[in-house]
């Protein structure tokens, strides 16, 4: 998760094709970008000024809660060795990450934020480690040596009780925030809207009564900011679920000549190295859901990552890949619905 910027949130009415419905759409800025939520407020009751600063204090809490950019937030002392309030915010933030890594059997592990650190993908500058550093960081770090939940005494989370762990929540935390903004709107009667705070969570139609599209990047590499090309329009069919694509092209650096990837593997510590550029997963269970699996799906790779898509009926997923010819290819589940 990137630093909150100042919350600036604004309301534009949208057209609308349905007769009798009112859109509306609350953009600003949130976690080092903008956000955009686009929702049918027909029916609902509370003040459009109300939705808006709702959505702005919900985005701040998460972020002074779980941004390790934000220097003061509860993550972030926690991470420098100071006791925290245990918030139901944080707690729950913590039995998902430790839910995941069971799940992924240690594949995505929020507690191994310094080896992040260590590649300069987490909150401190790269150190480029040596294969012993690796090894060191391996024999101090990760979920496999915290408790099932955290321990709490006198409303204080302590990580001196637990080794003085260094969380990490970059891997589900977006996705984590549209549901968090999705669960708010439900609570006040809204059935169609679009979250979009860089994963997403839709439901229902859009303002012309159609499906929710939402496109899907060519995985060219393009640090930090998208390259403008699309491979496919990915379409809801009016279904609700998180969407997310996770990828090694925006967040790399060249060294002697290799690139070096912001996904690393938690088992072996050091950055993926294989062929799968890009993972679209679609979740009906939550965005935090997609987040994780497209992540793990980007440590596994190409083969490991179809079979894991294909067992869960609740997923779907595609995939880009390098076919070693230097051409990218796409794989993608029954159910996943694509137009070019």
């Amino acid at each position: 998760m990137k630093k909150l910027l100042s919350l600036c949130a604004v309301l534009f009415v949208l057209a609308c094709s349905n007769p009798g419905h009112r859109y509306v759409r609350i953009s600003g800025y949130a976690q080092g970008g903008s956000y955009t939520v686009k929702l049918n407020i027909e029916g609902v009751k509370i003040p459009l000024e109300t939705i808006r600063d709702s959505v702005d204090a919900l985005l701040t809490h998460i972020d002074t809660t779980l941004s390790g950019y934000n220097k003061k937030s509860l993550v972030s002392r926690f991470n420098a060795g100071e006791k925290v309030p245990a918030t139901p915010l944080f707690l729950e933030m913590y039995r998902l990450a430790r839910r995941y890594w069971e799940q992924s059997e240690g594949m995505l592990d929020c507690a191994a934020g310094p080896l992040y650190d260590a590649w300069g993908f987490g909150f401190k500058n790269s150190r480029f480690p040596s294969e012993e550093e690796v090894a060191v960081l391996l024999e101090s770090c990760g979920m496999g040596r915290l408790p099932d939940a955290l321990p709490v005494e006198d409303g204080l989370v302590d990580p001196a009780r637990m080794g003085f762990p260094r969380l990490n929540y970059n891997a589900i935390a977006q996705g984590y925030s549209c549901d968090v903004i999705a669960r708010y709107l439900y609570g006040i009667g809204v059935k169609d809207m679009l979250v979009d705070i860089g994963e997403i969570w839709c439901d229902g139609l859009n303002p012309f009564g159609k499906e929710w599209a939402v496109g899907i990047d060519r995985p060219v590499d393009q640090p930090e900011e998208p390259s403008g090309e699309l491979d496919g329009i990915w379409t809801s069919g009016g279904k609700a679920c998180g969407v997310v694509t996770s990828g090694n092209y925006r967040k790399f650096y060249i060294r002697d000549g290799r690139k070096y990837a912001h996904t690393i593997n938690p088992r072996t510590g050091f950055p993926v190295s294989h062929n799968l550029l890009s993972a679209t997963v679609v979740s009906a269970r939550s965005s935090a859901d997609a987040d994780a699996v497209a992540t793990w799906c980007m440590v596994l790779g190409l083969d490991e990552s179809k079979t894991l898509l294909l067992q869960n009926p609740e997923l779907e997923g595609y995939l880009i890949y390098e076919d070693g010819k230097g051409q990218m290819r796409e794989w993608a589940t029954p159910g996943f619905t694509l137009r070019q």
